[in-house]
């Protein structure tokens, strides 16, 4: 027997489908715009390559992002109409699929909202001028208060918050934009402190790569709203490959101007080009930078709760995302949240083997979705925690020369995912299919998936 979370799905039929420009590519751009993609990208990287090296390193990363992290999981989605939960039961298993990728999106989904707790209190509290650090009162009290109440618009009101998302991802498009027409002056003046540009080329793609993640997967997601593969590639061209080189480079430049018109500013960090702009115009960023980030932050409590309340039906929805949120506001206020590099790679080490193990499964399949395999599939077992060992390998203490080619490690993890996902599955390790009731035509099983 299927678990209800499987037996109960109904593929997205054609009818509620639209084209890439409506959905996927304007929602993926949106995540993009998010200042957390780009706060911390010039942080030990600009200072050591050029800006010119940097730059390539985005659009490497863009292109990386979209066809090893995305394409796979959209055009299953897209074939089968089914959302990533149900698509991944193949790679992981009837049961295997509530922890891989189920609860495991819903739990770095409260770790997102953690990030983005963190950073919206600083700059609501930069945006008034007032300084208060992670771990006081008045920190916690407005992070508590924007916590809550974005989760809640995100439980009640997210109907909402997508109509406006659009017009709110022109916010921070265009403050992008001011900033880097403010700072682009000082691009010429600026030389970089260090030459390790193999350095800053791996931390840019680990970067991007481990915040795109956990959206990669959920290309699914987007993927049974598409209507053809030609939907699926150009929403992800535009939305992913482009936005990646558009929100990241228009703020690694301003950063890099921003030194060559003040040699005296010590930090790389965006929100440090956005408070030396001075006068009434930094305050006004912060907030603006704020009010942008809603849909993100509500869209991270949606998904969370939804995660959890799918795998785990008997829990109310609302109960299980407010006591995930609860969690993720301690993170911000304690100020674990504040490392987001970190948190990205922790990301990419989770997520990264989640795709390698689906992509080498989907070939193996006859680029076809093969159903759901009984119980728990080992082969998709084996290689996420092969893929996660490896993806976690800058965290470990290694010796300096191998520390130096750690990066990008969320590569490395999707790699190792789909070679040891292959091996795996050669070697006998996949469990049978359990049949599918078919509630609407979709692609027929390929020949191995009949076997």
């Amino acid at each position: 027997m299927l678990p209800d979370y499987i037996a109960k799905a109904v593929p997205n039929p054609q009818a509620n489908r639209a084209p890439w420009y409506v959905n996927t590519a304007p929602t993926y751009a949106g995540i993009f715009l998010w200042v957390v993609f780009y706060m911390k990208l010039a942080e030990s990287t600009i200072d050591r390559a050029s800006i010119w090296l940097c730059l390539g390193a985005l659009l490497v990363a863009g292109l990386l992002s979209y066809k090893l992290y995305y394409y796979v999981p959209a055009m299953l989605g897209m074939k089968t109409g089914y959302p990533l939960y149900v698509v991944g039961s193949s790679t992981f298993g009837t049961r295997g699929g509530y922890v891989m990728p189920g609860l495991l999106m819903g739990l770095l989904q409260i770790g997102w909202f953690s990030v983005g707790t963190f950073v919206s209190t600083n700059f609501i509290l930069n945006g008034f001028g007032v300084q208060a650090q992670p771990q006081t009162a008045l920190f916690a009290t407005i992070a508590v208060i924007w916590g809550y109440t974005i989760a809640y618009i995100g439980a009640k009101g997210i109907q909402y918050v997508a109509r406006v998302a659009i017009f709110l991802n022109t916010v921070p498009l265009l403050m992008v934009i001011f900033v880097f027409l403010q700072a682009q002056g000082g691009i010429a003046n600026y030389t970089p402190a260090k030459s390790e540009p193999f350095s800053a080329f791996a931390l840019i793609l680990a970067t991007v790569i481990g915040f795109f993640a956990t959206a990669g997967a959920a290309g699914a997601d987007f993927g049974m709203n598409s209507r053809d593969k030609r939907d699926v590639r150009y929403g992800g061209l535009v939305g992913i490959a482009f936005a990646i080189l558009i929100a990241g480079g228009l703020p690694l430049l301003s950063v890099v101007g921003a030194h060559g018109l003040n040699p005296s500013l010590s930090s790389y960090s965006y929100d440090a080009v956005i408070a030396d702009a001075g006068g009434f115009l930094a305050p006004a960023m912060f907030l603006l930078f704020t009010i942008a980030s809603i849909p993100s932050a509500c869209f991270c409590a949606f998904i969370a709760g939804n995660s959890f309340s799918t795998m785990i039906p008997g829990v109310p929805r609302i109960g299980s995302m407010m006591a995930g949120v609860s969690v993720a506001i301690v993170l911000a206020i304690t100020g674990v949240a504040a490392n987001l590099v970190g948190f990205f790679n922790i990301v990419g080490a989770s997520f990264g083997p989640i795709c390698g193990a689906m992509a080498a499964d989907y070939m193996l399949s006859g680029w076809r979705w093969a159903g759901p395999r009984a119980g728990i599939n080992w082969a998709g077992y084996g290689a996420w925690a092969a893929g996660f060992i490896v993806g976690i390998l800058p965290f470990l203490p290694l010796p300096p020369a191998l520390a130096l080619y750690s990066q990008p490690a969320v590569l490395y993890s999707l790699i190792v995912g789909f070679i040891v996902y292959v091996i795996l599955a050669k070697a006998g390790f996949e469990p049978s299919l359990v049949p599918v009731e078919r509630r609407e035509p979709f692609p027929a099983l390929s020949a191995r998936a009949k076997a």
